[in-house]
């Protein structure tokens, strides 16, 4: 029996990969381990290049707040009217980028659980 993988099986089991990480990116809230895991999730995905998504580190580009310190600057609740509508800003660095409702609530529990009293 062979048990080496030809180029093709390497190929699929790539896309599979893929796949498999799409979908649990898309999955609702139930199938992630916690709304705030997956929240953190799509903020890794989605926002670090430019933003602090965690508790501790900086953010790589001068005009993006720390996610920490969001709600120094704006209540909460009301980033999800943004985040459904789509977030646009001064900056031209900033992409457009619309969530879906289970990530718009995913999203807004991770945010408030790095909240810095």
């Amino acid at each position: 029996m062979n048990t080496r993988m030809d180029n093709g099986s390497r190929r699929y089991g790539a896309w599979v990969s893929v796949l498999v990480a799409v979908w649990l990116g898309c999955a609702p809230p139930a199938l992630a381990n916690s709304s705030v895991e997956r929240g953190k999730a799509l903020v890794e995905l989605n926002c670090s290049r430019c933003h602090a998504v965690g508790r501790t580190d900086t953010s790589s580009h001068p005009d993006a707040p720390a996610f920490r310190t969001l709600s120094k600057r704006y209540p909460i609740a009301d980033l999800e009217e943004a985040l459904a509508e789509g977030i646009s800003t001064g900056h031209p660095d900033m992409p457009e980028w619309v969530a879906s409702p289970d990530q718009i609530d995913a999203i807004i529990a991770y945010i408030s659980s790095l909240q810095q009293p």
